[in-house]
């Protein structure tokens, strides 16, 4: 059994070869690592610790590592490999969630004691896992299983992305007792639903969203109010093929980020509150994979293709600096677990991400420079 098994540290040290910062590799193993999905916060233990997914020894778990140390600690012991491993921690840090086919799983981060919180009916496949402000409920999707009927294979190139969209399976959202494990579905639809986000402020609210090409669905960002039962739609398309997406909360459980390109192929980045006031969207000039910020005084966004560099911007008295290279990531975006899927940390100091720049997936840490204007300007050539 390699439950609670300790890994010697795998870090290194290295000077970006663009901005000069530093950045520490925190793992560097011959099997794909990464970080929890972006819109979820990873650290935990006062912000000395990082729950990470990684396959070695030719199975996927689920482990921690120890900012302070370099160690690495498995926390379960699966025994084959998967796709995904979906999980997410309790705001008090103590436990996570995560889910394992059908079974949705409490994990005890002190003890490693593991304890079933769910078990979904058969001919239905689970979401991702977020729990609610006050840490009284897990909430998830619930959708039918297409995969007899469609080709599917979604976390490898989005196969069968299109598809499943038009398909519209039955899909609900779950609310579970994390005390008692009672279990309420407060929306169903025949939609394909994912990107469960709750407010990490405000209990009720959650964000989801209808999933497919992004200028193909009905409407992306949808709010759902957890006591009523109410949904609406966020951000509402503003022109023809409008692409807005890859929503999350900002820190103050208020306002929801998210980013996207026009008609005319210009991208932006935005936030709005989640009941549609306070807009404010500002445009860049080159294509991205994700965006992410901490509130809306620093954003990053990772660049694509030739532009394989972490952009970032910082908003002052003035409006949003010119875009600056912070590093470059060099990332394959080859399936969903080698995503950079860039990440502030909870005080914005430090930004998390995944590459493969060495052939497989592994998790870098980054300082944020107190002064952001001191880096060099993203031109393009």
């Amino acid at each position: 059994m390699s439950k609670g098994k300790v890994w010697p540290p795998e870090w290194k040290l290295y000077k970006d070869r663009y901005s000069g910062i530093q950045i520490r590799q925190l793992t560097d193993y011959s099997g794909h690592s990464h970080h929890l999905y972006f819109t979820e916060n990873g650290w935990y233990d006062g912000g000395n610790k990082i729950l990470f997914c990684s396959d070695r020894e030719n199975k996927t778990n689920l482990f921690s590592i120890d900012l302070r140390t370099g160690e690495i600690t498995q926390l379960t012991d699966h025994r084959k490999r998967f796709d995904s491993l979906p999980a997410c921690l309790h705001p008090d840090g103590h436990y996570a969630f995560f889910r394992r086919n059908g079974q949705i799983i409490q994990l005890h981060l002190d003890t490693l004691a593991e304890s079933i919180l769910y078990e979904g009916p058969a001919g239905f496949v689970g979401g991702n896992l977020n729990c609610t402000a006050d840490g009284k409920y897990l909430i998830t999707t619930l959708q039918e299983d297409f995969s007899e009927r469609l080709h599917l294979d979604l976390g490898n190139g989005y196969i069968g992305h299109r598809e499943l969209m038009e398909a519209k399976p039955k899909a609900q959202i779950l609310k579970i007792s994390v005390e008692n494990q009672d279990v309420t579905a407060v929306h169903e639809d025949h939609n394909f639903i994912t990107h469960i986000n709750t407010s990490p402020a405000l209990p009720n609210l959650v964000t989801f969203c209808h999933e497919g090409p992004w200028h193909l669905v009905d409407h992306r960002i949808w709010g759902l109010d957890l006591a009523t039962g109410k949904v609406w739609k966020i951000r509402p398309r503003k022109e023809y093929q409008e692409k807005v997406g890859h929503e999350y909360w900002h820190p103050d459980g208020m306002h929801i980020g998210y980013h996207g390109f026009r008609q005319n192929g210009t991208a932006f980045f935005g936030k709005i509150r989640y009941d549609n006031e306070a807009e404010q969207e500002v445009e860049f000039a080159f294509r991205n994979w994700h965006a992410h910020s901490y509130g809306f005084e620093k954003v990053v966004v990772d660049g694509r293709g030739s532009l394989d560099k972490m952009i970032i911007w910082e908003q002052g008295n003035n409006g949003f600096s010119n875009p600056k290279v912070l590093c470059e990531h060099r990332c394959s975006f080859h399936v969903q677990k080698v995503h950079a899927h860039p990440r502030f940390s909870p005080d914005g100091s430090e930004l998390l991400f995944t590459s493969d720049k060495n052939g497989y997936g592994n998790l870098y840490l980054v300082d944020i420079p107190e002064n952001p204007a001191a880096l060099p300007d993203f031109i393009i050539e």
